[in-house]
């Protein structure tokens, strides 16, 4: 399945602001419904921008890959934060 990166999406610093939501909402257009994201990119930022971008009213139809922490890498701490990152989605 082909799908969307989030890395240095979500950063405050980066002043993205919604320009970082163009090109997730054109391949959600185009019938792209991976989404690969990470607890660590923007610290959260990326997960958090998914509640307010494109994908938010397509989530039942999205595949949502996140990754963890090393800090995070113990089967508490894995359940732990992949319970936040789907109250952020």
């Amino acid at each position: 399945m082909l799908g969307l990166g989030t890395w240095r999406m979500g950063e405050r610093k980066s002043g993205q602001g919604g320009r970082a939501a163009r090109p997730c909402k054109l391949g959600l257009e185009l019938g792209i419904r991976l989404i690969d994201t990470a607890e660590m990119y923007g610290e959260g930022g990326a997960e958090e921008m998914r509640r307010r971008r494109p994908w938010a009213r397509l989530r039942d139809e999205i595949y949502l890959v996140s990754k963890v922490y090393p800090h995070n890498a113990s089967r508490k701490g894995t359940i732990a934060a992949c319970e936040r990152s789907l109250e952020a989605a």
